[in-house]
């Protein structure tokens, strides 16, 4: 979508993005009501990103609850952009779809989409660098219940199935959903049907994790999966995680001022916010102990609240502290600089655990194994 004031496509979010708008002009239902208890319940200790409305929308999701209760499963299916090193704006799908994984015990695909990042001309990157940032961007996750592949590996084994896809989407569709003109490279007119194909790996029903910018590409899958004989996907959906800079819009590779990446010690986590993180407080400390902050434009509290601090009562805390001028902004950035610093130390030694499973995602696991052995020409 694209207006005036912002922008969100699968290639680009900027501006301060409405998400009502966005559901609206999507036409996704937001996650309220009994919907969301029920969500809140399956989820224990992740339920807060319900409760917070981080993962706000959906399609389906109620269909996916009821096929579970009634036994009929379904599957999982979220994916990666390697375009550079993984910074914290890009773990919000990964840790919910892991979470969603360990709650219900089902199969996760995870799509590396190399090919689209090659193909995406603004990026600049070349084939070999979609290739380094590809094996890199691999996270931790059961072997044996998921299945990581790099489109650029994976799909000729499936391209019969990607062709059958390709035939139900013509051209005036993915032009107007996407926004191609003729400008646009032919690779990026094909590429939706690459993503679609992860939805269509099982007979049962697939839920999407993902941020709002993706969901094109579900809408078409909604369009073409019944003739082909699966299921329409299903997606839950989450808000983009503010940059530090305070613009907006997502973080960017590209931009290290607007980020902090999965792979920064401890001392440039606490230089980048320090220097970066937008703040809500006062000019002065008089001022602030007289006017108090505002949480809703500062970045560090936005931080806390959306991922780093799942407890409600400790999160109320800070925002009273924090507007009433007892809590200045430095004691804020401090206490997000000892969550993420926490967070990412923990992050790194699974890291270091899982990089001796990347065989099992890939090519060993069972459900790897399975993947690969399957004849795609009869999906």
């Amino acid at each position: 979508m694209v207006d005036r004031k912002f922008v969100v496509t699968p290639w680009e979010v900027t501006g301060e993005v409405d998400y009502e708008r966005l559901i609206r002009d999507f036409g996704t239902q937001p996650i309220v009501g009994p919907l969301a208890k029920r969500l809140e319940g399956i989820l224990s200790d992740a339920a807060y990103l319900v409760r917070r409305q981080v993962f706000f929308s959906h399609r389906d999701l109620n269909v996916v609850l009821d096929d579970h209760d009634k036994g009929k499963g379904f599957f999982l299916y979220t994916g990666r952009g390697p375009s550079g090193p993984m910074h914290i704006g890009h773990i919000l799908s990964f840790y919910f779809t892991k979470w969603l994984q360990d709650k219900f015990h089902v199969n996760v695909y995870i799509q590396m989409t190399d090919d689209e990042k090659f193909l995406e001309e603004k990026r600049s990157l070349t084939y070999e660098d979609t290739q380094k940032w590809g094996q890199d961007n691999i996270l931790e996750f059961d072997p044996d219940e998921t299945f990581i592949f790099q489109d650029t590996e994976f799909v000729g084994h499936a391209y019969p199935m990607i062709l059958k896809i390709a035939r139900r989407i013509n051209y005036s569709t993915a032009k107007s959903v996407f926004g191609f003109t003729g400008e646009t490279n032919i690779g990026m007119s094909f590429y939706p049907a690459i993503q679609i194909l992860p939805s269509l790996f099982e007979k049962k029903r697939c839920l999407i994790p993902s941020a709002i910018d993706q969901d094109p590409y579900w809408r078409i899958q909604r369009d073409i999966a019944e003739p082909l004989g699966f299921h329409k996907a299903a997606a839950i959906h989450s808000k983009f995680l503010p940059p530090l800079t305070g613009i907006q819009d997502k973080m960017s590779s590209s931009k290290p001022e607007t980020a902090i990446y999965l792979n920064d010690d401890n001392k440039t986590v606490r230089n980048k916010i320090y220097r970066h993180a937008f703040s809500g407080g006062q000019a002065s400390i008089e001022e602030h102990r007289k006017l108090g902050g505002n949480p809703v434009i500062d970045v560090p509290f936005q931080w806390l609240y959306m991922f780093f601090e799942p407890d409600d009562k400790r999160i109320e805390e800070i925002r009273s502290e924090y507007k009433g001028g007892r809590m200045l902004t430095g004691d804020l950035k401090d206490i997000l600089v000892e969550k993420v610093t926490k967070f990412l130390r923990e992050h790194r030694e699974r890291r270091e655990k899982a990089r001796a499973q990347v065989h099992l995602f890939k090519k060993d696991g069972a459900l790897a194994r399975e993947m690969w052995k399957h004849d795609f020409s009869k999906s």
